[in-house]
């Protein structure tokens, strides 16, 4: 029984030694490093050649850590059962004075559970260390099973399929808006373009935010990266995109994101977000169009709750509304060049009424403007329409 005893206690202690930090997954080598790198070349061709690669690259990369987490997990699996095989083989040498063979042939039938008679009769202690010998070996059989099978459902072999499909779709792409940051602002940025039916794709740093971006839906694209690398806004394919929104928590990220988007597309509208009020003019020497700071929007938006709180409601109505109906910027193309507003007749034809008119020329915003305005490529309605009523107005003035 001292034997016995002696084994139930080594077998304990080899459990407790399992580093549970080693059956975690292995770290995702998309996370790109945080330091900023100059951005590659202008050269479309060498653009288009570097995404590609380092799209190939990104593959490989994470099929190596798949490799790396599936060996590491049944390295520990088949340690565990060798180890309990080896200590039922000298359990049985030592109390039972079998053979080495006979021991082993014991321990493998015993682990096994397969039922066939015992090799000699079990004295005591024999009997008492097959039932503990029964009872771990059961344990790390089941256990073995179970990581198996849980690596096949829900493990790294799925989030590899998934990765790669969301790979092919990002470079299918084309005239979409690229959000750098998914924390709480970007994911609120993300939900109105949504809404809207603009095509985007997120790109965060912080893993820790995948799980918060899968609760959109499966069709949300996002890349898990570093936005101020060049390789990565290739990967969102910032050749094709039409805007990029940079909303990460701090300034200098921002303000490197600007610099590598506007040299890679230099036609790429740019809007940042901005946390101190003097990276204000940083940000916009660094090529920014536009530059929102969230607590001045705050602040309005409290002044506006108290002095003018019925037309709050209702903007607030309208972002609520299912049908996605918004303030909408329409451009003015050849297609209405040269004809008055009134002859479009787009309250009858569309249902939408517009309110106000941007000269492109002049940069001044005309309100409510007069049926006989002449439009001029260049120029933008700006009305209170749906997605599909902006696309139909596009198709008469484009």
């Amino acid at each position: 029984m001292r034997a016995t005893a002696l084994l139930l206690i080594a077998l304990v202690l080899l459990a407790a030694t399992v580093d549970a930090g080693d059956l975690q997954p292995a770290q995702n080598p998309s996370a790109i490093s945080m330091a900023w790198r100059p951005p590659p070349p202008i050269a479309v061709g060498r653009r288009r050649w570097r995404a590609v690669s380092s799209a190939r690259a990104r593959r490989a990369e994470l099929r190596r850590s798949v490799a790396v987490e599936l060996g590491a997990r049944f390295t520990t699996i088949l340690a565990l059962l060798g180890t309990v095989v080896g200590i039922g083989t000298a359990g049985y040498m030592a109390i039972e004075r079998w053979s080495w063979f006979d021991a082993l042939y014991m321990t493998v039938i015993t682990v096994a559970s397969v039922g066939f008679n015992e090799v000699h009769p079990l004295s005591v202690a024999g009997r008492a260390f097959t039932m503990a010998l029964i009872v771990v070996g059961l344990g790390t059989v089941a256990y073995g099973l179970s990581t198996i099978t849980a690596l096949w459902v829900e493990g790294s072999l799925l989030n590899l399929w998934e990765n790669r499909k969301m790979e092919r779709r990002i470079s299918q792409l084309r005239d979409h808006i690229i959000l750098c940051g998914g924390g709480e602002t970007g994911r609120h940025i993300a939900q109105e373009l949504e809404k809207t039916l603009t095509p985007f794709v997120i790109i965060d740093v912080d893993r820790r935010q995948e799980r918060a971006l899968q609760k959109f839906g499966r069709d949300l694209l996002y890349i898990i990266g570093d936005a101020t690398d060049g390789d990565v806004l290739q990967a969102a394919r910032i050749e094709t995109a039409r805007g990029l929104i940079a909303s990460l928590p701090s300034d200098k990220d921002n303000l490197f994101t600007l610099l590598t988007a506007r040299e890679l597309n230099p036609r790429l509208r740019l809007v940042s977000a901005v946390n101190a009020d003097d990276a204000r003019s940083k940000l916009l020497r660094a090529g920014a169009d536009a530059v929102v700071s969230g607590k001045a929007i705050g602040a309005l938006r409290l002044a506006s709750e108290m002095i003018r709180p019925h037309v709050v409601s209702f903007l607030d109505a309208m972002l609520r509304e299912p049908g996605a109906l918004r303030v909408q910027e329409i451009p003015v193309g050849q297609g209405g060049a040269g004809q008055p507003l009134g002859s479009l007749k787009l309250q009858e034809r569309v249902g939408i009424v517009v309110f106000a008119l941007i000269s492109g020329k002049e940069l001044r915003h005309h309100f409510n403007p007069a049926p006989e305005t002449i439009l001029e490529a260049g120029d933008a309605l700006v009305a209170c329409a749906t997605h599909d009523q902006c696309e139909t107005v596009r198709k008469l003035v484009g």
